[in-house]
C-alpha cells in the first residue's frame, strides 16, 4: 500500500466514524424523548390510579416480554438491566420507595434489592433480620428484602420463622447468583492470621479453604459485609465477601469466585403490605400444620397432585411458638402458579379442610432462573 491510498483510507475510516458517532448521538435525542414519553404516561397513570402504584406483576410481564422479543445484539439480561432502571425512574417520579434490607451496606441483600428494585428506590440496611420486618410493619419502609435460602447452605430459619408470625406478604423474589470472594486492604496474605465472613459465606467456600488456607481460623460474623469492615480496620486479617463489599470498604480481590459451588445461588424475598397480582408466570408460598397420624404428609400433599399443581419446594420446621410439642413441624411450601388461578384456589381450599392450619404467605411473579 502507497503512503497516498493509506493517508486516504485513513481519511474515509475518519469520515465513517463521525458518519457513525452523528447517528449514535442522533438516535440518543430519540431514546432522551421516548424515555420522557414513558414518564409521563406513567405520571398519567399515577394521577388515575392515585393510592400504592408498584405493581410487581407488571413489572414482571415488562420484564419478560423485553427479555423475549429483544432482537439482540444487546444481550436479553442487558436489556432488562436498562429497563428496570426506567421503571425505577419512572415510579420514583410519582411514589418514591423506601426498602429495608439486611445490611451493612455492601452486602449480598443490598445487591438483590438493587436488581429488584433498580437505582431509585431509597434502600436501608438493617442489623437483623427482624429488623427489616419490624421496617415495614411499622411502616418505616415500604419493602423489606430479605434472604429466605442459598442453594448450597439451605434455608434461613430466622426468616422462615419471622414469616409465620408476621403480617407481610411475599410480593415478590429474587435469585442472585453468588460470587465469594477473598478480600484483604493489603496486595498478599503474608502476615494475615485471620478470615472473617458470615457463617454461610464460610461454609460456601469450605473445600477451597481446606485446600488453600487450612492454616487460617475462620471467624464467623454476622454478616460478609461485616468481614469486609472489619478487615478494613485490621491488616492482620482478611474477608469473603462480594465485589461490592470490595468497592464499598476498599479491600482488594486476592482470589476471585473461590465458592465450591460454581452454580451458588441465593433466593430472597420481597416483602410487603401486600402481594401481587397474576403476571402469568408465578408462585404461591404457604404454611401449613399437619396432624400428627399415620397419612398426615399424604392428606397434605394430595390436594395439590389432585388439581394438577406442581410442588417446587417443601420445608419443615419445628412448631415452636405455634403451640406445638416436642417432635411437632409445620410445613413450608411453594407450588408453582396464583392463588387465583382456579386449579390454585380449589388446591388450597381442599387442603383447608385437610390440615388444622394454613397461611397464605402470598403470591408472586417467579424470578427468573
Amino acid at each position: 500500500m502507497t503512503e497516498g491510498s493509506e493517508e486516504t483510507g485513513k481519511a474515509e475510516a475518519s469520515d465513517e466514524l463521525g458518519r457513525l458517532r452523528q447517528g449514535i448521538d442522533a438516535i440518543d435525542f430519540q431514546v432522551l424523548d421516548l424515555i420522557n414519553q414513558r414518564a409521563g404516561l406513567a405520571h398519567r397513570i399515577g394521577e388515575i390510579k392515585r393510592g400504592n402504584l408498584y405493581r410487581p406483576e407488571r413489572e414482571a410481564q415488562v420484564l419478560r416480554r423485553i427479555g423475549e422479543t429483544n432482537p439482540g445484539p444487546l444481550p436479553a439480561a442487558a436489556a432488562q438491566r436498562i429497563f428496570r432502571e426506567i421503571m425505577s425512574a419512572c415510579l420514583a417520579l410519582e411514589q418514591p420507595l423506601a426498602v429495608a434490607y439486611l445490611g451493612p451496606e455492601g452486602t449480598f441483600t443490598e445487591s438483590a434489592a438493587h436488581k429488584h428494585f433498580g437505582a431509585a428506590p431509597t434502600l436501608t440496611p438493617y442489623a437483623a433480620i427482624d429488623d427489616t420486618f419490624r421496617a415495614v410493619e411499622a411502616g418505616n419502609a415500604d419493602y423489606a428484602v430479605v434472604p429466605v435460602e442459598n442453594s448450597t447452605e439451605g434455608a434461613i430459619g430466622r426468616t422462615l420463622d419471622l414469616l409465620l408470625s408476621s403480617p407481610l406478604k411475599i410480593c415478590g423474589e429474587v435469585n442472585l447468583r453468588i460470587h465469594q470472594n477473598l478480600l484483604a486492604k493489603t496486595d498478599s496474605l503474608a502476615g494475615v492470621k485471620r478470615i472473617y465472613s458470615h457463617a454461610q459465606s464460610l461454609a460456601q467456600c469450605h473445600e477451597w479453604l481446606n485446600r488453600n488456607l487450612a492454616q487460617l481460623p475462620r471467624v464467623p460474623v454476622a454478616s460478609n459485609a461485616e468481614g469486609a469492615r472489619l478487615a478494613a480496620e485490621d491488616p492482620e486479617s482478611c474477608a469473603i465477601a462480594g465485589e461490592a463489599a470490595a468497592s464499598r470498604y476498599g479491600l482488594k480481590v486476592l482470589a476471585a469466585n473461590i465458592e465450591d459451588d460454581p452454580n451458588n445461588t441465593t433466593r430472597f424475598l420481597v416483602l410487603g403490605a401486600h402481594d401481587a397480582g397474576p403476571s402469568g408466570r408465578d408462585k404461591t408460598s404457604l404454611i401449613c400444620s399437619a396432624q400428627n397420624r399415620p397419612g398426615a404428609m399424604h392428606a397434605l400433599l394430595t390436594p395439590l397432585a389432585a388439581h394438577g399443581v406442581s410442588l417446587t419446594r417443601l420445608e419443615s420446621r419445628p412448631a415452636r411458638g405455634f403451640g406445638g410439642g416436642r417432635w411437632e413441624y409445620i410445613f413450608y411450601i411453594d407450588v408453582e402458579g396464583h392463588q387465583q388461578q382456579p386449579a390454585v384456589a380449589l388446591a388450597l381450599e381442599e387442603l383447608v379442610r385437610h390440615t388444622g392450619f394454613v397461611k397464605i404467605l402470598g403470591s408472586y411473579p417467579a424470578a427468573a432462573q
